[in-house]
């Protein structure tokens, strides 16, 4: 959606099949990096627990990491395993904004209410919610938001000091 090129990220029909982590370098400047999600993947519960730990080195361990973007699907009520890897974020003191998918798929109402339900979950553990997107591929929905925010975070990027 944010790049305008169909297909460019790889994904599958089945949860939890794309396993990899895919860089995409945007006008030969910066970089989207898509982890695997595996939320709802159709996989043993070792394999679920070697993800976890693979994506929460990866993100804690990147001098260079700016923002990290959890995409939320917008359908559905708050997800246990959403709210944990937030809560991981904010205990690592991790930048993230929640990008909730799928506001096509549903009336703008029950989006909304999706949305305040997950803000009040989070509101349990975090004394201010993270900013947030609404967002639908097909419609292109908060895509000019979403590449306005990251621009301004690019503006403000300092190339971290490489350590031997």
């Amino acid at each position: 959606m944010l790049v305008a090129k169909k297909g460019l990220a790889k994904t599958s029909q089945t949860p939890g099949k794309t396993q990899l982590i895919n860089h995409f370098l945007i006008n030969d400047n910066w970089y989207i990096v898509d982890l695997p999600g595996y939320g709802y993947a159709r996989a043993s519960k070792s394999k679920k627990a070697d993800w976890d730990k693979f994506i929460h080195t990866y993100l804690d361990k990147r001098e260079s990491l700016q923002c990290v973007m959890v995409l939320i699907d917008s359908r559905l009520d708050p997800q246990k395993i959403d709210l944990e890897f937030c809560n991981w974020l904010g205990e690592k003191g991790l930048s993230f904004v929640l990008v909730f998918t799928k506001a096509d798929k549903q009336s703008a109402t029950k989006t909304d209410q999706n949305i305040a339900k997950f803000k009040k979950a989070l509101g349990e553990t975090f004394e201010k919610i993270p900013p947030y997107f609404i967002t639908s591929a097909e419609l292109h929905l908060g895509r000019d938001e979403i590449l306005g925010f990251i621009g301004g975070i690019n503006q403000s990027f300092e190339v971290p000091e490489y350590k031997q």
